[in-house]
């Protein structure tokens, strides 16, 4: 089988398997670029992604890139003459950079493609309550996850898994099938498959305003809104004037309670939904500890409604 010259692109822990795996592997990689080391604890000590910190564990030669349009950043890689650059969880790049690799760039994609196209491919399915999801290995073009097809493979999703469930569970078997595409590449034994544009959904960015909790909506839907915001970032709702951060549910379809209406029965809290119930498991208050809806109900007004000031 062919020895590759591989560039790897990455920084967030999910990428961190993928690195591992090649880097077992007969290929050779020439460097690991990541986002630029960042001042974090409470010492504010620049500290490197983890991909960049696996790779100096591992030997590997670093590069921090700010611009990728940057003239530099070119040069550097061009010099070091890939075949391939493979990409986890990094940046768009500009074409000027898709242009240096040999064979051409590929990307590692925590969705079953076209579905889910975009920053957050996992709470998206989990939110939307898919059954399952997967990864997506493809050759990068010019537009977001839009290139041709190399491989894929599928992870069920269990009615009470969250994000961080299926995160890490992906995080594995996708790194296995980015070695898996990478070989076939090098034996020449790949015929990628054009996306179906027609079938693409996407996957934006979470922040605040998209991750407030409407309990107009049905209680599964409440569910698996909560459920696909968990660990990071948390769906949350308003309490009164304060912001209450919701992390753990379960549906109960058949309760008719008011929306955003609290009760608490056989020492379970419980708030409305459009259609149904939640039970709420866990949640947190500004200041405070994340606690059960029995400590909340034991400690708080249930005479507010959440969602509403």
């Amino acid at each position: 089988m062919n020895s590759l010259n591989l560039i790897f692109m990455g920084s967030p822990d999910f990428a961190v398997p993928s690195l591992e795996e090649l880097h077992q592997s007969h290929h050779q990689i020439s460097a690991v670029v990541s986002n630029p080391d960042k001042r974090r604890g409470r010492r504010r000590k620049p500290q490197p992604t983890a991909v960049k910190q696996r790779a100096v564990e591992m030997g590997l030669t670093t590069i921090d890139v700010e611009d990728l349009n940057s003239d530099e950043f070119r040069k550097k890689l061009a010099q070091l003459k890939p075949d391939l650059l493979v990409i986890v969880a990094f940046r768009i790049l500009p074409s000027s950079i898709l242009e240096i690799p040999k064979i051409g760039s590929i990307n590692l994609h925590a969705s079953l493609l076209p579905k889910y196209r975009g920053a957050a491919p996992i709470h998206w399915a989990v939110i939307s309550g898919e059954s399952e999801t997967g990864c997506t290995v493809f050759f990068l073009d010019e537009k977001v996850d839009t290139g041709k097809i190399i491989s894929q493979g599928e992870t069920e999703i269990g009615p009470m898994e969250t994000t961080g469930d299926i995160y890490e569970r992906l995080k594995d078997s996708g790194a296995k099938l980015l070695a898996e595409s990478v070989n076939r590449i090098a034996e020449g034994n790949v015929r990628p498959v054009p996306q179906n544009h027609g079938e693409a959904t996407s996957a934006p960015k979470l922040f605040r305003e998209n991750t407030e909790i409407d309990f107009n909506k049905s209680a599964l839907e409440v569910h698996n809104f909560v459920r696909g915001l968990n660990p990071f970032p948390v769906a949350w709702c308003r309490y009164g004037d304060k912001k209450l951060n919701i992390y753990s549910t379960v549906p109960e379809p058949d309760k008719n309670l008011s929306p955003g209406s609290l009760t608490f029965e056989e020492n379970r809290l419980f708030v409305g939904c459009g259609r149904g119930a939640v039970e709420v498991v866990e949640l947190q208050l500004p200041g405070t500890k994340v606690m059960s809806g029995r400590e909340f109900a034991n400690g708080y007004s249930l005479e507010k409604t959440l969602g509403y000031s």
